[in-house]
């Protein structure tokens, strides 16, 4: 099983935040940085089984909204890899 674990903590802005996302997950280069790119290498490049999220409480409000989307992507990866009948993909939030 891979677990991925990818740290949030402090981050500035959303491009530190993509950019801790494509190391996290060993993304190529090329990772566009953004939610539609994220959720392409999710389906197409990501071998995972499980993700850690932690340090989302020390951002900022202004990532509430990024944050959601996130979440959302991580539960289509996890449906999507359910309905392909692949090792499910899970994730867990630690704050």
């Amino acid at each position: 099983m891979k677990t991925v674990e990818l740290d949030v903590s402090n981050c500035q802005n959303l491009y530190e935040l993509h950019e801790r996302i494509r190391k996290a997950f060993d993304f190529p280069e090329w990772y566009g940085k953004n939610w539609d790119a994220f959720w392409d290498m999710m389906w197409s490049e990501c071998d995972a089984d499980k993700l850690i999220v932690k340090g989302e409480h020390t951002l900022a409000p202004v990532f509430n909204k990024h944050l959601e989307i996130m979440h959302e992507i991580l539960e289509r990866s996890k449906k999507n890899s359910e309905e392909r009948g692949y090792q499910p993909f899970t994730y867990e939030i630690i704050d």
